[in-house]
């Protein structure tokens, strides 16, 4: 029995007792005089079994067929269909002109025993407020899955959405690189035009893993990605996410479409990229956004304007030193710069090599594009004329002076190893004389050192003051 039926049965044993009459049970259990006149009438024939409900065990009247439920759990028998849920069935079989509703179809195959609920533990998380505008905010990751399930190649989808509004932009990519980024970007902008912030995660197409160089750290400024430099350059903040949670509108997004779309795909028999991309594009986001699109908070579309030079942003940019011979040279390929921009003296400064999806090369010097030709891959570097060394100067010969030279006559002098014995003897003399060295009448020591400049205890007669002695006062001095 239901509590309602238990209820009955307690005011029913007191209408028994006497203690309550018809009208006060009737009141009790909320119905009219009649209806609780045919309730104690019945439980007086058929005891506490006339309380229970008389349609109970008995089958409804807006029943499914059980042809319909057989025809149904044997579709979902089927290899193709294993691995879909209830609401996702349901889908497929209104496409087939059977119509069950996906609680329906969920209650029969708990009865078939065909389906296990689990429930997963999950962390807590806090929420947050989806952002009001169409453009506020873009979130964009790559899927890897098994999208083919074998039929294909492998490959990544690279999912957009807006946070506001659902919209959904995606394409596949054999791999998830910095051109695929800029590829589906392209299709976003050149759709609804530039978004006021993308959130990504920290995957390295998107955060540079490098140390800052010294002017980078003197400036102020991280290291950057390609990616992240041409974000800078369109004004679009680029938001890093610490966790897959963080981001969760595009990985709940990544979930759902590897749920739907891989069997979508299977079943309109896709099994390459170029189609997938196709029926992305045709048919499938089209159903998708009316079935999951909502309306944004805020009517504003705060998307801006997509700028003329997006192909030549969304590139590859380094930066080279012009050489001497104003070649530059980046990924192993050597520019030659044009002779016209000989006025810009650019010898030793730095140029940017852009390199565009389309697989042309830009070289560009403080926006001005710079006009070049590509030299072969095996040209020699061109050489300067090197300086030619002045011839060394012979070195002149020493001016001996003759026998008969005057500074030769008398022991005047005797050249140049005799003047400079002469400088010796007068270093040493003046080295004694601040030592205070006084001269004893004696030959000089074998120190060397000369006589002293005040005269002598044993004689009268003082020497020449000065370095030199009195035969040497004659001729050159």
């Amino acid at each position: 029995m239901s509590r309602k039926e238990r209820a009955r049965l307690t005011i029913m044993t007191g209408v028994t007792d006497g203690k309550l009459t018809v009208v006060q049970a009737a009141e009790l259990m909320g119905v009219c005089y009649r209806q609780g006149k045919r309730i104690w009438q019945r439980y007086r024939a058929d005891g506490d079994a006339g309380l229970v409900h008389r349609l109970r065990s008995k089958a409804s009247a807006r029943r499914k067929p059980a042809a319909l439920r057989e025809q149904v759990l044997a579709l979902y028998a089927q290899e193709r269909y294993a691995d879909f849920g209830p609401t996702l069935m349901a889908e497929q079989l209104a496409k087939q002109k059977l119509v069950v509703d996906h609680e329906t179809l969920r209650r029969w195959r708990m009865a078939a025993g065909q389906h296990v609920v689990r429930r997963r533990k999950q962390a807590h998380r806090q929420w947050r407020e989806r952002k009001p505008s169409f453009g506020a905010m873009v979130q964009l990751d790559g899927s890897h899955h098994d999208w083919f399930e074998g039929r294909g190649p492998k490959c990544v989808l690279m999912v957009m959405v807006d946070d506001a509004t659902n919209r959904m932009r995606a394409r596949f990519f054999e791999e998830e690189t910095t051109r695929a980024s800029y590829d589906v970007l392209e299709g976003w902008v050149s759709k609804h035009g530039l978004p006021a912030s993308l959130y990504v995660d920290r995957d390295s197409i998107y955060r540079c893993e490098g140390e800052p160089s010294i002017a980078q750290q003197l400036a102020g400024k991280a290291p950057q990605t390609q990616f992240g430099r041409a974000m800078e350059h369109l004004g679009v903040e680029l938001i890093l996410a610490h966790s897959p949670q963080a981001k969760g509108r595009v990985e709940r997004m990544n979930g759902t479409l590897q749920d739907r779309l891989v069997k979508e795909l299977r079943l309109a028999g896709i099994s390459d990229i170029e189609s997938a991309n196709r029926f992305l594009d045709a048919k499938y986001l089209r159903a998708f956004h009316r079935q999951f699109g909502r309306v944004a908070a805020s009517p504003l579309d705060v998307h801006r304007a997509v700028p003329r030079n997006l192909g030549e942003v969304l590139s590859w940019e380094e930066e080279r030193v012009v050489q001497g011979d104003w070649t530059v040279t980046c990924g192993g390929q050597r520019y030659q710069l044009d002779r016209q921009h000989e006025a810009m003296s650019l010898v030793r400064r730095k140029v940017i090599v852009r390199r565009l999806r389309t697989g042309r090369v830009q070289l560009v010097h403080r926006g001005k594009a710079l006009k070049w030709r590509a030299l072969p891959a095996g040209a020699p570097r061109k050489q300067g004329v090197a300086k030619q060394k002045p011839e060394p100067r012979p070195t002149p010969k020493a001016n001996v002076p003759a026998e008969s030279h005057p500074w030769r006559r008398a022991g005047v002098g005797a050249g140049r190893r005799f003047w400079q014995e002469v400088r010796a003897r007068g270093k040493q003399m003046r080295m004694a004389a601040r030592l205070g060295v006084r001269d004893s009448g004696r030959p000089p020591l074998r120190s060397g050192l000369p006589a002293s400049r005040t005269p002598s205890r044993g004689n009268g007669q003082a020497t020449t003051q000065g370095t030199f002695s009195r035969e040497l006062n004659r001729g050159h001095f």
